[in-house]
This record gives structure tokens, C-alpha cells and sequence, in this order.
């Protein structure tokens, strides 16, 4: 049933996600893997070339009985999770990213500076997929919070091993 749906963002290996949009198309899984248009230098010419928007990320439509389907796909670290479930991602979202990417090339992603007080999940490391919370930024490195049997601990982490789940004012 399309109702029972939702956009789900999966976490792959690196370089993966056009292996990852490939392998889950063929097991029948509604997948978008956003390309980025962009013009490469070679020394002999130019080529406008389609690369991943989001590094890392393929995008699916399913439903909770296939999620098993999309985890035991070869390159499917796994999904991004959110207060113990995996995020969803609105259907007016993924139609923005596709409109986007029909009018513009070249598009950037940037992420957002972190702050003080905003919930992070820890991409990679001994601490990967676990809950923080931001403390102070020190240049490239951030003190997060880290809260779990019943102590908290505090941890200095590289910020590109950080996502921002959302912000807390």
C-alpha cells in the first residue's frame, strides 16, 4: 500500500550510492539518489559528469517490511535514525531536491554551523549512531554531550563526523 510509505534515508558506504540506487532498484524499491551535474577538467577537455548531491545517502520510499530489504543491501551501512527510528523524510522534500536539481547544476550542500544546545548523531567512530548534544565548537572540533547509562560524557569530535538532527533554542 503506497499510504503505509515513507522516505527513508539510507546511509551507505563511501562512493556508493550509484552501486546502492542500482542494487535496490533491481530488488524493485522505490530509490532517488539525487545527481549534481557538474563540469570536470581533464587535461584534454571538458565533461559534465553526474555525482552524488548528498555523499553517502540514497534516498528510498518504503514500507516497514521492506526496510529489512534495503539494510541487507550490499553498501547499506543503514538508515539515519531519530529518536530510536529511522528519520523520515516528507514527500514535499524530495519533490524540492528534485525541482532544484532540474533548474540548477553545480549545486553545493552545505551543512549548517553547528550551535551550542543543537542534537547531533555521531557519524563514524566507537561512538557512531549514538545521540548528542552540542556544548561549545572549537574550530573543526566539537564538545558534544553524550548521555547513556545514567552518566553523561563528553566527548571531542571532528565536526564532519557530526549530523544535526535539529535545533534546540
Amino acid at each position: 500500500m503506497a499510504s503505509d510509505k515513507q522516505w527513508l534515508a539510507a546511509y551507505t558506504r563511501p562512493r556508493w550510492e550509484k552501486k546502492v540506487f542500482a542494487l535496490l532498484d533491481a530488488k524493485g524499491i522505490e530509490t532517488y539518489c539525487p545527481l549534481n551535474k557538474v563540469k570536470k577538467q581533464w587535461s584534454d577537455r571538458v565533461k559534465l559528469v553526474e555525482e552524488p548531491l548528498f555523499k553517502s545517502y540514497v534516498f528510498v520510499h518504503v514500507t516497514e517490511e521492506e526496510q529489512a530489504k534495503v539494510r541487507m543491501t550490499n553498501g547499506v551501512v543503514n538508515f539515519i535514525y531519530w529518536l530510536g527510528k529511522p528519520a523520515r523524510i516528507k514527500q514535499k522534500e524530495i519533490d524540492r531536491i528534485k525541482r532544484f536539481l532540474n533548474e540548477y547544476e553545480e549545486v553545493e550542500v552545505h551543512q549548517t554551523a553547528l550551535q551550542p544546545n543543537d542534537k547531533v548523531i555521531i557519524r563514524s567512530g566507537i561512538l557512531m549512531d549514538k545521540e548528542a548534544t552540542v556544548k561549545r565548537t572549537l574550530h573543526n572540533k566539537v564538545e558534544v554531550e553524550i548521555e547513556s547509562l545514567g552518566c553523561k560524557l563528553v566527548a571531542y569530535v571532528d565536526s564532519k563526523k557530526l549530523i544535526a538532527i535539529k535545533n534546540y533554542k
